[in-house]
């Protein structure tokens, strides 16, 4: 098919580029290696190129970062944020205007939205959902703008092209979520972050017909209750903000990525329904500290699990001995990484409770301590712990803990300090990295 105007070769014989086939031109060039405005600049090198750009099957309509950082830093600029931001609907309408595509690989929108025109974001989704996307991204950032659940209710559109489907700062129920899994026969991508609009979901196929889902993310979703999945292809699961969880169906299930508080409860609960999943090798877990807890025992085992890296958020001075626990139930576990961060609110510090009863590990090989503080007897002891009772262990990797006001000097004495103080503890045949 010939999309631009035709020119006679002697035209542009001696232009190779534009000797290529009008599909390598849209697909390989004007998709893959340019803007959507960088594209349609290229029209003004000769007619040959004239109408290519609006036959791209990727439209990435990003806007301007840097007046989404000013926004962030300083509501002050409100009249010159709101001036870019109807600038940026007028230049995606004209984008939408011009496009003669008849199906979308990908349609991106990403701008930082807060007067948001919602009848135009609304006619964003009838344009793609018209041309049969297969990728849709919309992230709107803080936005207030509601899915209409009229697109689903009552569509006459095809939705069976949809491979890929991501919602954030976009507030979308229950209802067409459903409705995308039920009826999007290929979809393997569903990510819904920051809707307050979710309760209670349930991520499963039709009566008839299992999920193609594979990858799956509900995040900072807080009206969310529980989230109940049975999809049979899922490989990777990220979940934050959720009172209960149930996973049904999962026989692939790989990696996920879980916040959870660290409570026995909570913890006991979660790796009951972790230890179904009989293929998971890697493990993110969040834990936000609350009182000091007991040692954690008898905990259901993960007996896949290769990777686990345990984000620790701290209140005050709690013990990290609960993690051995978490360690133990995961018996082939290769790699344990612990990233210790503050909380908002610093609880008065308490005093760190013994180490725990010693379990030897004998497939641990790489520790990876982020956040280290070699003042906290906390943190030394639980060195200690990993030292003691990783039998294989090859390489503990220690990055200091630093904050963003933290001079080049600062950082440097960190180092050196910590160095000094684990060089001689570390055994000779365990590779020691300070980062």
């Amino acid at each position: 098919m010939r999309i631009g105007m035709f020119q006679p070769k002697e035209l542009y014989k001696d232009d190779r580029i534009s000797q290529l086939p009008d599909d390598i031109l849209v697909d390989n060039i004007l998709s893959s290696f340019l803007s959507v405005e960088e594209a349609a600049r290229t029209s003004v090198l000769s007619s040959r190129w004239i109408n290519l750009w609006k036959y791209t099957p990727r439209l990435k309509l990003d806007g301007d970062e840097r007046l989404a950082t000013l926004r962030r830093q300083c509501m002050s600029h409100r009249k010159l944020i709101e001036t870019e931001e109807r600038n940026y609907v007028r230049r995606v309408n004209r984008v939408l205007q011009s496009h003669k595509a008849l199906t979308l690989k990908e349609f991106r929108i990403r701008f930082a939205l807060i007067i948001t025109d919602h009848a135009s974001l609304t006619r964003w989704l009838e344009f793609a959902f018209a041309r049969r996307v297969e990728s849709l991204e919309f992230d709107l950032l803080d936005s207030h703008y509601r899915f209409p659940e009229k697109l689903v209710s009552a569509s006459l559109v095809d939705f069976k092209s949809l491979r890929s489907l991501i919602f954030r700062n976009v507030h979308v129920s229950n209802g067409p979520i459903e409705f995308f899994l039920r009826n999007c026969p290929l979809l393997e991508k569903l990510i819904v972050c920051y809707s307050s609009e979710l309760s209670n979901l349930r991520v499963c196929g039709s009566s008839s017909s299992s999920l193609a889902l594979k990858h799956l993310e509900i995040v900072r979703c807080n009206g969310i209750k529980s989230i109940v999945v049975s999809a049979p292809s899922l490989t990777f699961f990220k979940a934050a903000t959720y009172d209960r969880l149930l996973l049904e169906h999962i026989p692939m299930l790989v990696e996920v990525d879980v916040n959870r508080t660290d409570d026995d409860v909570s913890l006991r609960v979660l790796l009951s329904e972790l230890s179904c999943c009989s293929q998971l090798e890697r493990l993110r877990l969040t834990l936000l500290s609350e009182e000091q807890n007991e040692v954690l025992s008898k905990l259901p085992q993960l007996r896949k699990l290769k990777t686990l890296v345990v984000t620790y958020i701290l209140q005050g001075s709690e013990s990290l001995t609960r993690l051995a626990d978490l360690i133990s139930a995961s018996p082939c576990l290769e790699e344990f990484v612990l990233e210790c961060e503050w909380g908002f609110f610093r609880k008065k510090d308490s005093q760190v409770k013994d180490a725990p009863i010693n379990r030897h590990h004998h497939h641990l090989k790489v520790v990876k301590f982020r956040g280290y503080r070699g003042g906290q007897i906390r943190d030394l002891e639980f060195i200690e712990y990993i030292l003691e009772n990783c039998l294989v262990l090859e390489k503990l990797i220690i990055e200091p803990s630093a904050s963003k006001n933290n001079t080049i000097e600062m950082e440097q004495t960190a180092r050196a300090n910590t160095k000094h103080q684990l060089e001689s503890r570390v055994p000779p045949h365990i590779e020691l990295v300070i980062l």
